[in-house]
């Protein structure tokens, strides 16, 4: 099996190694392996998770729903929670596309017009 020291992870996650602390601390991701000496390995699982839970951040999930999220992945008959949770967090990401499309259609507005002053 392949491990990862804690810069390796973070290199690889895209996360700090403050983060990837951070989130073993408040729950978000599960607890990381020790070596002999005490020092967190980080396995291609738990990159896995990190990626995901990445992905959730980057799309705008609170942290508070992240550790919730943490939690319900402890316990193996939470799946439908999990599912749960998950569509009420696409739900919310689909309200912000829905957003940013008519703030894209008023920047286009706004730019059409500047050309037509541009143009005349």
């Amino acid at each position: 099996m392949t491990t990862y020291s804690p810069a390796e992870a973070s290199t690889r996650s895209g996360l700090s190694i403050d983060t990837l602390r951070y989130y073993e601390r408040e729950g978000i991701l599960p607890p990381v392996a020790r070596d002999g000496g005490g020092r967190r390995v980080y396995t291609d699982g738990d990159l896995s998770t990190l990626d995901f839970l990445k992905c959730l951040r980057d799309t705008g999930m609170p942290i508070e729903r992240l550790r919730r999220y943490g939690e319900l992945c402890r316990d193996p008959s939470t799946l439908r929670a999990r599912v749960d949770l998950l569509r009420e967090h696409a739900d919310d990401v689909d309200a912000q596309l829905e957003l940013l499309r008519q703030r894209r259609a008023r920047l286009d507005e706004k730019i059409a017009w500047y050309e037509e002053q541009i143009g005349a």
